[in-house]
């Protein structure tokens, strides 16, 4: 099939919803490119990080091996120290300070992890949205397509099978072009939200330890 056709022949809606189309997987393959590049490396910087964390003598350590390259499990670390020291100087004179220690660094530990997992959620509902309107923007261009090949036949008052099936299988590309853009996006969208419920579950067994390492630590 050839597509240059279709812009030579095309009136100016069906064009645009070719271009719509092309426009929307531009913008998903980046956005699957990116994301599954940033989330493989935060996955193999926590291993690193982590690893080191646990070999650490004592919290300074701790701090130095999550400083030294930037994690979410690194991060979160370093966020939880934070609100460990904080408290520990200023329990008497700060009012977020006043409760429990215990208390005290649940809180933070999962505003922490929450601002952490938002730097991962970019781009998904763009992959969402493109991926749920990308066949009906294709099936549009079809019907489009079609209804004006239907109105050239009758005006021209050709209909036979050569003059039908030309211009409607000309419009009918819309439609695969649309699931074209729309597959790759649905996959896609699933594995990186799969991908992202790993990472949190990663950084929830870390917090969940970590804090019990802070609430036992003598530092």
């Amino acid at each position: 099939m050839n597509l240059a056709l279709v812009f030579q022949q095309g009136d100016i809606v069906l064009i645009g919803v070719f271009l719509s189309l092309v426009l929307m997987s531009i913008i998903s393959w980046w956005v699957i490119v990116v994301r599954a590049i940033r989330l493989v490396q935060a996955r193999k910087r926590n291993q690193r990080v982590l690893s080191a964390i646990w070999s650490s003598a004592n919290l300074a350590e701790v701090r130095k091996h999550a400083e030294a390259e930037s994690s979410p499990i690194g991060d979160l670390a370093l966020d939880s120290l934070k609100a460990y020291h904080h408290h520990q100087h200023n329990a008497a004179g700060h009012l977020a300070s006043a409760v429990p220690l215990n208390e005290y660094l649940v809180r933070q530990i999962r505003n922490s992890m929450t601002q952490i997992m938002r730097r991962f959620d970019g781009g998904l509902t763009a992959l969402a949205s493109i991926g749920a309107t990308a066949p009906f923007v294709g099936l549009f261009g079809t019907v489009w397509g079609i209804y004006h090949a239907l109105i050239n036949i009758s005006t021209s008052g050709q209909m036979s099978i050569a003059a039908v099936a030309g211009p409607i299988g000309e419009a009918l590309v819309a439609t695969a072009m649309g699931l074209f853009v729309a597959i790759p996006a649905v996959l896609a969208y699933n594995a990186l939200v799969r991908g992202n419920k790993t990472l949190a579950q990663d950084m929830d067994g870390f917090a969940h330890d970590f804090h019990a390492q802070l609430l036992n630590s003598k530092e």
